[in-house]
């Protein structure tokens, strides 16, 4: 009897002192920890944010207005962390990084996306897109909606569309005016079929390098020239080591700002509009500022260097247009009649600008 009376007082005992230590979770006042896998993100939400370019580049400004947007309108409870320069995925992996949920946020080229959402090539036709006007039609209207309807099968949605800025040509070996001037170079590319075609079909070579190791393949010969936008051409100098540069705006660089479809929907929806809310902004403001930046880059250029600047006269861009004209009738099998329908009203609409 002693014994029993004995065990009830411990356990009575331990459940005083654990009520006065807050040890105990049912007699305590103190809050709970929550288990963000099993609540729906009771706690701060962190999103991490991956991309391969310098802070100091359209997108890297544009992350960053992001995560200010985003900590602002959700008074902290959601918070960006953004990792710049590919320091955590680099292009070739970070598409599988976010559908394996490893990172819940990336921005790869629309030529990246491609090599998983064939589609996505068709950003990278050659003169599809006649100006920015013509682009942002093409962001905000039906050509932008499908594509994005089509990465729901890859976890993956589509939250924005940010551009960089229009393609030139460099080159190390002579100035690149006309298509004949390509035959034999070797040029750097992004890893797309439509990038290859229409360097192929001026009978020059390609090598598919990484964006951070593009200036040390330049620098050491390993290629003859590359294709970039002129904020890209400027924050990784590669005027540095380039000896031409053609003003062709012949394909855009821009960029998919893409989530995690299993991460995405378990945030609360209110915090899911403060976000989309978030991102809204931060692209009217991006892609108005690529187009600035590109302009302010290009006379930095100029002061900078003494790279051997040449811009393309209407004639001599048509030459490229007629020469790269048969790619089009080429990837309608790949990339769809409706989408190819829908390009060509948007170069018919904006022919003239």
């Amino acid at each position: 009897m002693k014994s029993v009376v004995g065990t009830v007082l411990f356990v009575l005992i331990g459940l005083v002192a654990a009520v006065g230590i807050g040890f105990y979770p049912t007699f305590s006042s103190a809050p709970l920890v929550k288990d963000d896998e099993q609540s729906g993100f009771d706690q701060e939400i962190v999103i991490k944010f991956s991309h391969v370019v310098a802070e100091n580049t359209p997108k890297g400004l544009a992350a960053q207005e992001f995560a200010r947007r985003v900590k602002e309108k959700t008074n902290g409870r959601v918070k960006v962390e953004v990792f710049p320069n590919g320091v955590l995925y680099t292009e070739s992996d970070e598409f599988s990084a976010l559908m394996r949920g490893d990172i819940q946020m990336i921005a790869p080229s629309f030529s990246n996306v491609s090599e998983v959402v064939p589609s996505f090539a068709v950003w990278d036709l050659p003169f599809a897109f006649m100006n920015n006007d013509a682009l942002q039609d093409a962001f905000d209207g039906d050509v932008g909606r499908s594509l994005f309807a089509k990465l729901g099968a890859k976890n993956t949605v589509g939250m924005a569309y940010w551009g960089n800025g229009f393609r030139q040509i460099t080159s190390n070996r002579g100035p690149i005016i006309h298509p004949s001037d390509f035959q034999g170079l070797r040029f750097r590319i992004l890893p797309s079929k439509v990038i290859e075609t229409y360097f192929h079909a001026l009978d020059a070579k390609t090598d598919a390098i990484p964006f951070n190791d593009v200036y040390r393949a330049l620098e050491s010969g390993a290629v003859d020239g590359e294709e970039n936008s002129i904020s890209n051409i400027n924050s990784k100098k590669f005027y540095q080591v380039q000896k031409y540069m053609t003003i062709s705006n012949h394909s855009y660089l821009g960029y998919a700002v893409l989530m995690n479809k299993a991460y995405w929907n378990k945030i609360p929806v209110n915090l899911q509009a403060k976000i989309t809310e978030a991102m809204q902004e931060t692209t009217r403001w991006a892609n108005q500022n690529a187009i600035r930046m590109n302009e302010e880059r290009l006379e930095e250029i100029k002061r900078r260097s003494s790279i051997q600047i040449y811009t393309l006269s209407a004639e001599e861009k048509a030459e490229w247009i007629r020469a790269w004209r048969p790619l089009y009738s080429q990837y309608e099998s790949i990339l769809g009649r409706d989408l190819m329908e829908k390009i060509d009203e948007l170069q018919k609409k904006y022919s003239g600008g």
